[in-house]
């Protein structure tokens, strides 16, 4: 075994850290992700997704190349490791993975927008804060406009760090 030191970047991770505590972030993979849709020079967005937003499965015309779709929505579903807030979008979207459609993408292509404005966010572990783990809950009864089905949120903390 060998001591390669401390651990900056794996796996599109990046990790700093200073005495405060940790910072992990994927600004990198969001800029290849932006680069891979073209999207470098979009326009930012202030939300993941516009809270009115109810896609269906038969929103839009289908897609004739839905590789790029699926490649995309991937990726943020990797993304999400430390972007907690695109996880709701991400389950959006990630719902039409079978038969994308144009409405569909155009609320992927939103999210790139928002991750473009926000690509250096990320999580920070602090160093002062105790362990105590705190979660949240909550349901919205029959209230996926496709099925009807309840939807269900939660949110995991550890300290004050948001990590699910």
């Amino acid at each position: 075994m060998k001591d390669l030191g401390l651990l900056s970047y794996f796996l599109g991770l990046e990790i700093s850290h200073d005495p405060s505590g940790y910072f992990l972030s994927q600004a990198k993979y969001t800029s290849d992700l932006l680069a891979r849709a073209s999207l470098t020079d979009c326009k930012t967005a202030s939300t993941p997704l516009n809270p009115q937003t109810h896609l269906t499965p038969l929103d839009g015309h289908l897609l004739s190349d839905v590789t790029l779709y699926r490649q995309l929505v991937g990726s943020l579903v990797y993304l999400m490791v430390t972007r907690p807030d695109i996880t709701y979008a991400g389950y959006i979207i990630s719902q039409f993975m079978d038969v994308p459609r144009s409405l569909h993408y155009d609320a992927l292509v939103h999210i790139l927008h928002y991750l473009k404005g926000t690509m250096f966010h990320g999580l920070h572990y602090s160093a002062h804060y105790s362990l105590q783990l705190h979660t949240f809950s909550n349901t919205d009864w029959v209230g996926d406009p496709t099925d009807h089905r309840s939807i269900t949120g939660f949110c995991f903390f550890l300290g004050d760090t948001l990590i699910a």
